[in-house]
C-alpha cells in the first residue's frame, strides 16, 4: 500500500464537525458501492485526444473575503483588520499581502467579489451542486461531478470521470466530495482518500495474479448466471467488471495519485503542506492540488478537493498567516503548471467556500458567519481573466454591484465542458426532467 499522507482525527468546526485527512492507495473507496457499480455509467465509443475538466477547490468553514481578495482599507480598524493589500499584475486589482505569488499571476484569474446567495450552513453542498438545500427533487440534487459523469462518462478507461480528493471526516455533511443525488451511486465520486467504508476495495496483500484469479472466478459465476437468466439482465456485466479491473490494475490511476513521481522543482513549487493535529486547525495538504492536476491530465473530468479549515471565530489573522502562504503556493503552482503543460484552456479551476465572514471583527479577534456575501476565484477553461466581477459596500458586508449566484458559475462551468444548460435535462426519481441549473440561469457573459 502506498501512503501519501495520513493523520488522525483533528479539530472540529464551531458546529462540531470533525476533520481527518489521508490519501492512501490500497483502500480505494467508490462511494459505498463496488467499483463495477461505479463504472456503470453510459459507455461512449472512442476517447478524444483532449477532454475538458474542472478542478473544484472547496475552502471549508467560510474564508474571510475581506482579508483575502476584497480588502477595505478605508473602513474603521475593527472592520479592515491587520493585513495590507498589495498590487497585482492587473492594474487596479489588489489582494492580501500574504498571497504574493498569486499577485504575480492574477492576469490568469478572475475574482468574483459578490457571491450573493450563500446558504447559512457549514456545508459543501452549494459549492458542489450550485443549488439550495430547499425543495430538492426525489433523490436529491446531484453534484457537478456526478452530472458530468452521467452525461460524458469516462474520458479514459482506467481513470474515473469524477474523483473526490476531499478527506473523509466521519460522515459529516460538509466533508463530502460530492453526492450523486438522483443520478445514483454509479455516479458517486471515486474517493481514494476515504478509508474504512464498506465500499472499500482493499488491495493490500493481494498480488496482481491473485486479483486476476478473482476476476476469472467472478467471470465464471457471471457466465453461469447468464446461462440461467432468460431476461437478458446480465448482458454487459463483463464489460463493467473489465472496466473495474482496468481502474484497479492499470498504472495510470495509481501513477496519477503518486505525486512523488513529479519533478522535484514542481513538488517544491506546490509547497509542503502541514499534516499535524492542532487545537486551532487541521491538516492542510498542498499535495492534493498537484494530485488534482495529475488526475485531470490522466483523464479525470472533475476533481474536487477541500483545503484546510477557515472557520475563524477567533485568532482570525494568526490563522490566516499560516493558511494563506500555503494556499498561495498551491494555487500559484497549479496556475503555472496548467499553463506550462498547455492545459489551461481545457481545465477550469474554481475556488470558494460556503459563505463569507462578518465585516466586524469580534472580541476574540475573529470573524463570524456571514452568508450575505462571499467570494469566488476562477482560472483557466479558456475564459476571460485578469478581471474583478462585482463589488461590495465600503464595509464588505453587502453586494452593491453585479450580485452573482452560484448557479451562474455552474452554468459557466457546464458551458466550458461543452454542456448546454438550456437544452440538457436529467430525469429525477419521479421521472421529471430537471435542468442542470436553477431559474434558467445562464453562463456569465463576463467570462465567456
Amino acid at each position: 500500500m502506498l501512503t501519501l499522507h495520513s493523520s488522525s482525527t483533528g479539530n472540529a468546526f464551531c458546529d462540531g464537525v470533525k476533520r481527518r485527512d489521508f490519501l492512501r492507495i490500497g483502500g480505494l473507496s467508490m462511494g459505498g458501492l463496488s467499483l463495477p457499480g461505479l463504472l456503470q455509467a453510459e459507455s461512449r465509443s472512442g476517447t478524444p485526444q483532449r477532454h475538458k475538466s474542472v478542478i473544484m477547490v472547496f475552502l471549508p468553514g467560510g474564508p474571510p473575503h475581506q482579508d483575502m481578495v476584497d480588502m477595505k482599507m478605508d473602513a474603521p480598524s475593527e472592520i479592515r483588520g491587520e493585513f495590507k493589500p498589495i498590487n497585482t499584475n492587473v492594474d487596479g486589482l489588489q489582494i492580501c499581502e500574504h498571497m504574493p505569488k498569486l499577485a504575480c499571476l492574477m492576469d490568469k484569474w478572475t475574482v468574483i467579489r459578490s457571491m450573493a446567495d450563500c446558504e447559512p450552513l457549514h456545508d459543501a453542498f452549494q459549492c458542489l451542486t450550485g443549488r439550495s438545500f430547499r425543495q430538492q427533487p426525489p433523490g436529491g440534487w446531484p453534484s457537478f461531478g456526478s452530472v458530468v459523469s452521467r452525461l460524458q462518462g469516462q474520458a479514459e478507461r482506467s481513470v474515473p470521470a469524477f474523483v473526490g480528493l476531499s478527506p473523509k471526516m466521519g460522515e459529516m455533511r460538509w466533508a463530502r466530495s460530492g453526492e450523486p443525488g438522483f443520478l445514483g451511486v454509479p455516479h458517486a465520486p471515486f474517493q481514494p482518500n476515504k478509508g474504512g467504508g464498506t465500499g472499500d476495495m482493499a488491495l493490500k496483500g493481494i498480488s496482481l495474479e491473485r486479483l486476476r484469479d478473482r476476476e476469472r472466478l467472478m467471470k465464471s459465476f457471471d457466465s453461469f448466471r447468464r446461462e440461467i437468466d432468460s431476461s437478458g439482465l446480465m448482458d454487459g456485466i463483463d464489460t463493467f467488471n473489465e472496466q473495474a479491473m482496468g481502474v484497479l490494475t492499470s498504472p495510470k490511476l495509481l501513477t496519477a495519485l503518486d505525486v512523488t513521481r513529479e519533478d522535484k522543482r514542481v513538488l517544491e513549487a506546490y509547497g509542503k503542506g502541514v499534516n499535524v493535529n492542532r487545537d486551532d486547525g487541521g491538516p492542510r495538504i498542498t499535495d492534493h492540488f498537484l494530485a488534482a492536476r495529475r488526475l485531470v491530465e490522466a483523464g479525470a473530468r472533475v476533481v474536487t478537493l477541500a483545503f484546510s479549515r477557515w472557520d475563524y471565530h477567533s485568532n482570525n489573522f494568526g490563522q490566516l498567516r499560516e493558511d494563506l502562504p500555503l494556499l498561495d503556493s498551491a494555487l500559484s503552482a497549479l496556475t503555472t503548471d496548467l499553463h506550462e503543460r498547455d492545459l489551461a484552456n481545457d481545465v477550469s479551476v474554481v475556488v470558494w467556500g460556503e459563505f463569507g465572514r462578518t465585516p466586524t471583527i469580534n472580541s476574540n479577534a475573529g470573524r463570524d458567519h456571514w452568508p450575505r456575501v462571499s467570494f469566488a476565484m476562477l482560472m483557466g477553461g479558456g475564459m476571460r481573466h485578469g478581471q474583478v466581477i462585482g463589488a461590495t459596500d465600503k464595509f464588505g458586508g453587502e453586494p452593491v454591484d453585479r450580485p452573482v449566484r452560484f448557479g451562474e458559475v455552474f452554468a459557466t462551468l457546464y458551458q466550458r465542458m461543452g454542456i448546454d444548460v438550456n437544452k440538457v435535462t436529467l430525469d429525477d426519481h419521479a421521472g421529471r426532467p430537471q435542468y442542470l441549473v436553477p431559474d434558467s440561469l445562464q453562463p456569465m457573459s463576463e467570462l465567456i
